[in-house]
């Protein structure tokens, strides 16, 4: 079920942290209050499946946009993350079991969502053997048999430290691979200090390995302290390891306990890097303030079949 935090902090763990000022957002970023009939019902259905999305978990933007579409991320295992990375709004702590009966559940709200394109995603599992793989191979399985039109897209775990996991997500058949590598090589320690970048890399290397007809994607946010120059190296990483998609967006800092924005990318800029990716051979690329990993994932996997189709 969705947790709720009212009456208790939501980062506890993260309470030792010093406060960084939030600082004012540009007026670029600006989002709408979602007051729509069909986010409203979108909620309902989220509700009534008793399941987690990453959208409310993580703070997005963008989900009174994506909820107006009626377009939501489930997020499985769980809503307590093994990890505190210093960007994430999602709670790290002790996690509870795996809920048997979640892939039946995804599956009924993706058939009454009627998704055309349906986002998969978790918290760290670390205290799994396998780091929820089959969880999410189950899921997979649960979508094709109750909506069989609709593509699948992962959002993955790195999976650390659990051998032949990737080869069970990759062997359900998803349509896109998707793991982000969040920020440069550089800021992994204070970022993501619980991951290794050079193994992320690995990790969606591997899985075009494995199925060479799958689509590879991977993020990175931007506004943490990185340099225009890392940036591309890692878009040249990401092609090197034969990623199709990139995702760009600006980081938000969710609260004073989390790292804090260094400063706002342009739009302008945003464009440039756009172009940069495209220049590099990426099929894919979506790059703004707001983009996020599934922010109109359904409309963007379109152009990227087109794209390797030539169309």
């Amino acid at each position: 079920m969705v947790t709720v935090y009212e009456g208790r902090p939501r980062h506890p763990e993260k309470a030792h942290r010093p406060d960084n000022p939030v600082k004012r957002k540009p007026d670029w970023i600006r989002v709408r209050a979602p007051m729509s009939k069909e986010f409203a019902e979108t909620r309902r259905i989220v509700r009534e499946g008793g399941l987690a999305t990453v959208c409310e978990e993580a703070a997005c933007p963008n989900l009174g946009e994506c909820w107006t579409r009626r377009h939501a991320t489930f997020m499985i295992l769980g809503e307590i993350c093994t990890r505190a990375c210093a960007f994430c709004n999602v709670a790290t702590g002790r996690p509870g079991p795996v809920e048997e009966d979640e892939p039946a559940r995804v599956a009924d709200a993706v058939a009454r969502m009627g998704l055309k394109h349906a986002v998969i995603t978790s918290v760290d599992r670390d205290d799994l053997d396998d780091g929820g793989a089959l969880h999410f191979a189950r899921v997979i399985r649960a979508i094709r048999e109750a909506s069989p039109q609709t593509t699948v897209e992962v959002l993955t775990p790195d999976f650390r430290n659990k051998p032949g996991a990737l080869e069970i997500v990759i062997e359900a058949k998803p349509d896109v691979f998707n793991h982000n590598l969040e920020t440069v090589p550089g800021l992994y320690p204070h970022i993501r200090p619980g991951a290794r970048y050079f193994h992320s890399l690995r990790l969606l290397q591997r899985a075009k390995e494995l199925d060479t007809e799958i689509f590879t994607k991977s993020g990175i946010m931007v506004g943490l302290g990185e340099t225009r120059e890392q940036v591309l190296q890692v878009m040249d990483d990401m092609r090197s390891a034969g990623v199709e998609f990139i995702t760009i967006g600006q980081y938000l800092q969710p609260t004073p306990k989390h790292a804090t924005v260094e400063r706002f990318w342009t739009p302008e800029e945003f464009a440039e890097l756009e172009r940069a990716a495209y220049a590099k051979g990426f099929l894919m690329v979506a790059a703004s303030p707001l983009t996020r990993s599934s922010h109109n994932a359904d409309a963007d996997f379109e152009k990227l079949r087109a794209a390797r189709e030539g169309r």
